[in-house]
């Protein structure tokens, strides 16, 4: 926790309104750039404190266009959404700067008093995830800074009685009667709780001036820092095991009448058990190019609604999207009301092909294992079951596949010389996988490896651990 107020001194405010917008420039300069960043502001505190109106002067003194401010009601935490999915969409990208009134400490805040549902070590749980992600934002370039606008009881109750009616019902923040003292104390222990770690600025609202260039000036620091991304990993890298099914898949063909009639056996059994789950359930595919992912996924949906699932079929990242943290649009593309989603590629991008070809650091790959298991572990936390296939096949089964695809007019477009050039890391992407198996096949989220040059075996085998998994759990 920081106050400042010891070696906080006032500016003249033409020279801080110079320094903050040359900062804010030279922020948005460093898009793209090896000292490119972001800044996220989460500002909290007590009500009639002046949060709005330091934001409010703040927006005076920088260029207003590229200062931008979301403030929402804080709400309830659900069951089945994490704390920071609410947010996602508004994580600023590299050289931008966005501020948050309604942010995950305020819907903790409101949860914990209006719902009773949260005790002391739910609340402590929940604050060490913040931490967490928090973290994970900073290691992706996103700058973070909290602020906690303060006000004592007395001058609050002073604020409350000079207020114009008309305006009583904005400052209804937590939904709380802040006439009532039991209340302000407990928001106040609350917060204390997480206020305490120094990433935390406490400003003192009472003398406005005081107030608002504390603030700016905290922001002023915060922009001007920008160090340049770490390249290299700390330690030296161990290479895992490369099982022996990814470079030995079954070359076993199962018959097509025992294949039709599995397939008719378990087709309406994976949708029936997919679409009475109450969870949400995610459906990973990863592997070699035509290892089968498209035929798989086709029969996984074939009894189900297309208004039951959504399909996401990853690809190179855009521009928009490289000036965030690689996660991001993969959080933006999880909905709770997708009750079914499936990955044709996923997240796993990250320690793949972006780290056999160069397109991600060696520090940024080798920090990515623990990013995605935090991330699949705050989805199976709430209520979001994770299902991940690798498809394997032998590099001489991809080349006839690849042959065929040329050779049929409809599949043509499936095939391209990308494809063929990725044949020559054949062996890097093994390594890569074998490490993703090791460092990311959890027991709440396991890998399950499909090594076959049978594309009607994988398919059946496909469907049996869907249903073996949603049982399991």
């Amino acid at each position: 926790m920081r106050t400042e107020e010891q070696s906080f001194q006032l500016m003249d405010e033409d020279e801080l309104s110079l320094a903050l917008i040359n900062a804010q420039y030279d922020l948005r300069k460093t898009q793209g750039q090896k000292n490119g960043k972001s800044l996220i502001v989460l500002v909290n505190g007590i009500e009639l404190a002046g949060k709005g109106e330091a934001v409010k002067q703040l927006r005076e003194w920088v260029d207003p266009r590229y200062l931008q401010v979301k403030a929402d009601q804080p709400q309830v935490l659900g069951e089945k959404q994490t704390f920071w999915q609410p947010y996602t969409r508004f994580i600023p990208a590299q050289g931008q700067i966005m501020v948050l009134f309604g942010n995950w400490y305020s819907d903790l805040l409101r949860t914990t008093m209006q719902t009773g549902a949260i005790d002391d070590a739910q609340f402590d749980a929940y604050l060490e995830d913040m931490r967490v992600f928090e973290q994970d934002l900073k290691n992706n370039y996103v700058d973070v800074v909290k602020v906690w606008f303060d006000l004592p009881w007395k001058t609050l109750q002073k604020r409350l009685d000079q207020m114009d009616p008309s305006e009583m019902q904005w400052h209804k923040l937590h939904g709380l009667d802040w006439r009532d003292k039991k209340k302000y104390d407990t928001v106040q222990r609350l917060r204390e709780r997480f206020t305490k770690d120094e990433d935390w600025l406490i400003i003192d609202g009472e003398d406005e001036k005081q107030r608002d260039q504390q603030f700016a000036q905290y922001i002023l620091q915060a922009l001007k820092h920008c160090p340049n991304h770490p390249v290299r990993a700390k330690g030296r890298w161990k290479q895992a095991k490369i099982p022996e099914l990814l470079q030995h898949p079954s070359q076993e063909l199962a018959k097509t009448e025992d294949y039709k009639a599995e397939l008719k056996k378990l087709s309406p059994q994976v949708a029936k058990a997919l679409r009475s789950d109450p969870r949400n359930v995610i459906l990973l595919f990863e592997g070699m190019d035509a290892a089968g992912k498209g035929g798989a996924i086709k029969r996984i949906v074939k009894k189900l609604d297309p208004r039951e699932y959504e399909i996401q079929t990853i690809g190179a990242p855009e521009k928009y999207e490289l000036n965030r943290p690689y996660l991001w649009r993969f959080w933006n593309k999880l909905q709770t009301d997708d009750d079914i989603c499936i990955f044709d590629r996923s997240w796993y991008g990250r320690v793949l092909v972006e780290r056999v070809e160069g397109f991600a650091s060696p520090a940024e790959w080798q920090r990515a294992y623990d990013e995605i298991n935090r991330f699949e572990q705050s989805l199976i936390n709430h209520q979001t079951v994770i299902i991940k296939f690798w498809l394997a096949i032998s590099q001489e089964e991809q080349a006839a596949r690849f042959k065929a695809r040329e050779d049929t007019p409809h599949k043509r477009f499936k095939i391209t010389d990308e494809d063929w050039r990725n044949r020559e890391r054949w062996d890097d992407y093994l390594k890569a996988a074998a490490d993703m198996f090791e460092r990311t096949s959890t027991e709440q989220a396991p890998w399950h490896i499909i090594a076959t040059d049978d594309k009607n075996t994988a398919r059946v085998e496909i469907l049996k651990t869907i249903l073996k998994q949603l049982q399991a759990d």
